[in-house]
């Protein structure tokens, strides 16, 4: 038809499908010049592609349907330089987070990798010096079973998301020093995620630089006790003095392997 651009037609010119056109114009957003009453074919003007291209490329820059409809029903400059000043701040807030996202998924890799190299040289205890870093942590509740840590870890995590909260995506648990004694390896009193300081939550512990005896343990959390034995061993023979609970860092958990064989923790007590 003379003047009028078929639904197909403008699909293809606009590299979008029949059904979004068809869609738009059921939500009254972008609705055709003329329709066929005989057959309901949609049929558009040349004068509406400016007005469907902006219709596409704020939805690109990432406005809503419904925000676009609601001020594409009398626009001006000044109202559309509110709208874009609005959303280059919004922009900004997701650049920010994702940036932040980006470099706590880069440290969960980096720890990954450099936890592997140690599984392939076979590495053993190791005496250093840790850095000061801080844990937004739960308390486990009794009978301290795998089940209420797992709970107090999903709280953690749920506070962390919906305070938004700095968190690493790494979490851990403490064992008080006189349950692994005892040998309740797997009793932990707490639950934590590794996260910066923020006044945003009143659950923050600094875990303080000092020194630490380590050891990367392979394996599932039911088999911890053979590495906590090395590890309370080897202070033994070197006269060094635990003086703290244990800190168990999860380097390869349930969020990157459904193989609890490949799981990787750091268990590590501060020592004097």
């Amino acid at each position: 038809m003379e003047n009028l651009f078929s639904i197909g037609e403008l699909a293809k010119y606009q590299n979008i499908s029949k059904q979004t056109l068809i869609f738009y114009d059921k939500i009254g957003l972008f609705r055709p010049a003329w329709v066929d009453p005989d057959n309901g074919y949609r049929y558009y003007s040349a004068a509406q592609l400016d007005f469907l291209d902006t219709i596409l490329i704020m939805k690109k820059i990432g406005f809503s349907l419904k925000e676009i409809q609601e001020h594409m029903k009398h626009y001006t400059i000044d109202s559309s330089l509110v709208l874009l000043r609005s959303q280059l701040t919004r922009i900004d807030q997701q650049i920010a987070e994702l940036n932040l996202i980006r470099s706590r998924l880069a440290h969960r890799c980096d720890q990954m990798e450099r936890a592997n190299s140690f599984r392939r040289q076979r590495a053993a205890v190791h005496v250093g010096q840790t850095k000061g870093q801080y844990i937004l942590y739960e308390p486990v509740q009794p009978p301290f079973s795998p089940r209420e840590i797992s709970i107090a870890t999903k709280k953690c995590f749920a506070a962390s998301f919906e305070k938004q909260l700095p968190i690493f995506f790494q979490c851990g648990v403490s064992v008080p020093l006189e349950r692994v004694r005892r040998g309740d390896f797997i009793q932990a009193s707490l639950a934590f995620l590794l996260t910066e300081n923020t006044p945003l939550a009143s659950n923050i512990r600094q875990l303080p630089a000092g020194r630490c005896v380590s050891l990367y343990h392979f394996g599932d959390y039911a088999s911890m006790g053979r590495s906590y034995q090395e590890l309370l061993r080897f202070c033994d023979e070197n006269g060094l003095e635990i003086i703290s609970d244990s800190y168990e860092f999860c380097i390869n958990d349930y969020l990157s392997s459904y193989d609890e064989n490949e799981y990787i923790t750091k268990i590590m007590f501060y020592i004097r």
